[in-house]
């Protein structure tokens, strides 16, 4: 009797471990962030997530993806650093920004609102890259920026709709050069993905079958 129990006991903590390692695995950044095909072919259900975003709202994947490179290098659970009391301890944190796309936590549940997607989190990666892709969206109609213009698509990321129509960005130097940045992120996306999208566009379609 009393090896069956320490046989189940056993099964049990290496049932937990694995379970552990699985989700560790799904969750971990992926190993190559500056390279978009290697991301795909890692983090196998992110190309369809980044592709429906992409379809659903207009945002071009390559966008989509550099918004998420630059916001977390895509750590799920990804927080701003504190702020430091007297240079030497830790104080509280600038936001709530949160996840894979550092979103405030009130233009968070205004995306769940405006798209009926309550259940959404900020840690799920195919909740955040529809996010990036809806306000986006929201971006082009309300400030007028098409939906390939990284860097005005950034800065509209960053300082709100409002706040990108009142030119808040105009003096923020330190800002522009991040939209630049960002920018630059979507062009060697857009043309590392030009080598190997027509295979991911094959895979997903295997996979939809199922």
């Amino acid at each position: 009797m009393q090896k069956n129990n320490n046989h189940r006991l056993a099964a049990r903590w290496i049932l937990l471990l694995l379970a552990g390692t699985l989700a560790g695995c799904a969750t971990s950044p992926p190993a190559n962030p500056d390279d978009i095909c290697s991301i795909f072919r890692e983090k196998k259900d992110w190309y369809g997530a980044a592709k429906d975003a992409e379809e659903k709202w207009g945002s071009p994947v390559a966008t989509t993806m550099a918004f998420l490179h630059q916001e977390s290098r895509f750590v799920h659970d990804a927080k701003p650093p504190r702020t430091k009391i007297l240079w030497i301890f830790p104080g509280p944190r600038p936001s709530d920004a949160y996840g894979y796309s550092q979103a405030l936590g009130t233009t968070w549940r205004g995306y769940q609102r405006a798209t009926f997607n309550y259940g959404a989190d900020r840690d799920d990666f195919e909740d955040a890259i529809d996010f990036v892709a809806w306000y986006n969206n929201t971006s082009a109609r309300q400030c007028r920026i098409k939906p390939h213009d990284t860097y005005h698509l950034y800065l509209a990321y960053h300082e709100g709709h409002g706040g990108f129509n009142r030119r808040s960005f105009r003096n923020k130097t330190w800002l522009k050069q991040v939209a630049k940045k960002v920018s630059a992120q979507s062009n060697k996306y857009r043309r590392q993905l030009a080598s190997c999208e027509s295979g991911l566009k094959r895979r997903k379609k295997f996979l939809g079958i199922f």
